[in-house]
């Protein structure tokens, strides 16, 4: 999958050689956190500069730290970096990004959330898919879109949709036996490769620098 991170290199690239503005305006740089996460206690913050006229910065993190929420696992932790382009201005609509991020976590993938039979080999033993949950890590590559609507000069709402490949490594565990599913003696971490919308929302942003 080396293809990713080359493409996320070229955009930067080609973001680095647009043309610098001549205001002598200083950059500006918004803090930010998910409205449509808080209210069921997952964390979405970040912070977005300004590089260039039409070009911004985000650093974001995601903390979900419930170990069961409905019943099933769900600490998911995410740390994240746009480079943004708007089509007007910074910080004011229509824009496009690319993104680049790394997650841990201990969750229950959606797949497994019946009740149903399970077994990960002909050998294995069958066990119900609710009682599985998986342990590992990810690395995500690709694109964000949104809008941001600027409500007065310090506040500001953005709207927004990414997703792209996703590459994850884990390890499948009972919940209640406490050892793995998926016990494989010629590997020690599963892999899978997926295409995902894995981020979104609306961040409401508070200019600290003007």
């Amino acid at each position: 999958m080396k293809i990713f991170p080359l493409v996320f290199a070229v955009f930067i690239s080609f973001l680095s050689k647009a043309q610098i503005s001549d205001s002598t305006q200083s950059p500006q740089i918004y803090f930010k956190a998910n409205a449509l996460f808080l209210p069921v206690g997952i964390l979405n913050a970040g912070a977005e500069y300004q590089l260039k006229d039409k070009v911004t910065l985000q650093a974001d993190l995601l903390i979900s730290p419930w170990k069961s929420f409905n019943g099933r696992p769900m600490q998911i932790y995410i740390v994240g970096l746009d480079a943004r382009h708007y089509f007007k201005e910074a910080f004011k609509n229509w824009y496009l990004g690319a993104n680049i991020a790394a997650s841990r976590y201990i969750m229950q993938k959606w797949n497994y959330w019946s009740d149903g039979p399970y077994q990960y080999t002909p050998d294995s033993p069958v066990y119900i898919a609710s009682d599985l949950y998986q342990v590992g890590f990810s690395t995500m590559f690709g694109a964000t879109a949104g809008y941001q609507f600027q409500f007065n000069d310090r506040w500001n709402m953005d709207l927004f949709l990414g997703g792209g490949n996703v590459q994850s490594f884990y390890k499948g565990m009972h919940k209640k036996l406490g050892i793995r599913y998926d016990t494989d003696p010629t590997r020690n971490y599963n892999r899978s490769g997926e295409w995902l919308i894995y981020r979104g929302g609306v961040m409401i942003a508070y200019k600290l620098k003007s």
